[in-house]
């Protein structure tokens, strides 16, 4: 029934020139090898578009062809039928109304899954044609697991309750309440990973239990009103961390890997005291990811021109700025995986280490047994390197060695937690470095945030606010007729507007001219001299052109630069 089905569709296609019966007989035989629906064989072999084809089936079959990307979901509505059996019948449930519901299928002529919905869904239904790509999309983004984490923090606290726990005291007694516990943490965990969270926080507060995600550099949050599992969750997780589990007034730090949905995860754990508990901070790192090419880290092409000159040099200093969390470790891996090669000895001294790479050698700093940034970098001076990565320049010492590594034939790179370029050399002999070795090793450096992406499936041509108008007019080198984009909300972006996050850049070369205002200790001189660099663009502005290109808006370059909308009114 169904071979036949296909096969009319397929004569349609041809009655309707669409294809030849040649390329048919291709499909045909395609679809007879693999068992693929003929329509999707013809879009492999390209003989049709996919959006070509779901309309003439619909035309063929006399239902609505809908655009999911484009079409308002509604996460009650949808959940009336399961992600399992979404996925097994390829259909989404797109509305409900007092006739029924309008259901969206990938093949509506499928009668063994129509009869199976309609046992499940029990009330009439209508049908339309949705792609199947947008409905696993839509399946993924939609099907979260908010409602099922308070549903097993209800049974955790249950459990609680009923065996009469001291909270204190479950190590002694874990097994009985273990399975609930690792149970939601693996559903926050999965949770997590399906939106594409970089961070996930456990936060109790006084009648209450928060947790919050961090997607695309902003938290959203999930209220649990069984305030008393915080601290069950946060003894499984201080074991599987290997932390002691009875310290309860000190932060600790510690990190473990898990597999979410075949993917591996080394997952660094931070626990800091607060007034109702503990609060629990974990990162997420993407180990099957893999490293990023210094090419897609988001560098633009004159700046990664330059950067890639400055790498090749044989010694010197290169550090990368910016807060937590404004991408400076993915650009620093970026530039290892270009210089890791068999000629150059390379080794890094991290707090942790986030990505293992194979042929560099990765030193964890373990402050508690006194291996610190300093004393670790004395003894990798010994080591022969050609190629010293330091994770962050925090105290003078570490400066002073780092710089002498630098003077002495070594290629440095390092991290500084300052606003921009101009501001970390200067930060430099703040820490006590001497301004004339400063001068002498600096070559570079690199200043970055994260700025969100305007989800392209929603984004609209917008005008700017009065506010963002008084910042352009103040602005120089700004297009007078850019056109600007905003992202007004769909379910591909959880109704935020944006969706993923991509870097601004600064890059500062230290010029003759600079190096010698170092050496001189003379900041406003420095500033000045960087100000009247042609080449030299700060942040504000490498984030403006993004924002002319459409890539974010214009209020998200003001809010992560810092800058002040009314200076210009």
């Amino acid at each position: 029934m169904m071979k036949s089905q296909k096969v009319y569709i397929g004569e349609l296609l041809v009655k309707k020139q669409l294809i030849t019966q040649e390329q048919l007989d291709a499909a045909v035989a395609q679809h007879n090898a693999t068992g693929e629906r003929l329509g999707q064989a013809l879009i492999n072999l390209g003989f049709i578009k996919e959006n070509t084809l779901l309309q003439i089936l619909a035309e063929q079959l006399h239902i609505p062809y809908v655009d999911l990307k484009n079409y308002k979901l509604h996460a009650d509505v949808m959940h009336v039928l399961s992600e399992f059996d979404s996925r097994r019948f390829r259909a989404i449930v797109l509305n409900s109304d007092e006739n029924g519901y309008l259901v969206g299928m990938v093949d509506p002529q499928d009668v063994l899954a129509n009869d199976e919905l309609a046992r499940l869904l029990k009330k009439p239904m209508t049908f339309a044609l949705v792609r199947e790509s947008d409905l696993l999309d839509m399946i993924d983004l939609m099907y979260r697991h908010t409602d099922e984490i308070s549903s097993l923090a209800t049974e955790l606290s249950e459990d609680l309750h009923k065996n009469d726990y001291d909270i204190s005291q479950l190590d002694v007694g874990l097994s009985t309440i273990d399975a609930p516990v690792v149970k939601m943490l693996q559903t926050i965990f999965d949770d997590a990973v399906k939106v594409n969270a970089s961070d996930v926080h456990i936060e109790p507060d006084e009648n209450l239990l928060r947790i919050r995600l961090r997607i695309d550099g902003v938290l959203h949050e999930q209220i649990l009103r069984e305030k008393n599992v915080a601290q069950a969750l946060t003894l499984r997780l201080k074991l599987m961390a290997g932390l002691n589990i009875a310290e309860k007034r000190l932060p600790q730090d510690g990190r473990f890997s898990i597999k979410i949905k075949g993917k591996n995860f080394d997952v660094r754990l931070s626990t800091m005291p607060v007034q109702y508990g503990e609060s629990v901070v974990m990162r997420l790192l993407n180990q099957s990811a893999g490293l990023l090419e210094l090419e897609h880290v988001g560098l633009p092409d004159d700046t990664l021109l330059k950067l890639s000159h400055t790498i090749t040099l044989p010694n010197g200093l290169l550090l990368v700025t910016g807060p937590t969390g404004s991408g400076k470790t993915t650009t620093l891996y970026g530039i290892l995986n270009r210089l890791n090669t068999t000629e150059k000895k390379i080794i890094t001294v991290e707090d942790p280490v986030e990505y293992r790479i194979s042929r560099i050698n990765q030193v964890q700093v373990q402050p508690r047994i006194d291996l610190t940034f300093s004393r670790v970098l004395r003894s990798v001076l010994r080591q022969d390197p050609d190629i010293i990565m330091v994770g962050e320049l925090r105290d003078q010492e570490t400066v002073a060695i780092a710089l002498r590594a630098a003077l002495t034939g070594h290629f440095v790179l390092s991290t500084l937690h300052t606003n921009d370029a101009a501001t970390s050399a200067i930060r430099l002999i703040d820490m006590g470095a001497e301004g004339y070795l400063v001068a002498a090793v600096l070559r570079a450096v690199i200043a970055q945030r994260l700025v969100r992406r305007v989800c392209d499936n929603c984004a609209e041509d917008y005008q700017p606010t009065p506010q963002e108008l008084a910042w352009l007019k103040a602005t120089e080198d700004v297009p007078k007729n850019a056109i600007f984009k905003q992202g007004v909300g769909c379910t591909y972006c959880h109704n935020t507007g944006f969706r993923g996050q991509i870097g601004i850049f600064e890059f500062l070369e230290i010029t003759p001219a600079l190096a010698e205002q170092l050496r001189l200790n003379n900041s406003g001189e420095f500033a000045r001299i960087i100000r009247e660099q042609k080449m030299y663009r700060p942040l504000l502005l490498t984030g403006f052109d993004l924002a002319e290109q459409g890539v974010t808006t214009l209020g998200e370059v003001i809010r992560i630069t810092g800058e002040n909308i009314f200076q210009g009114a």
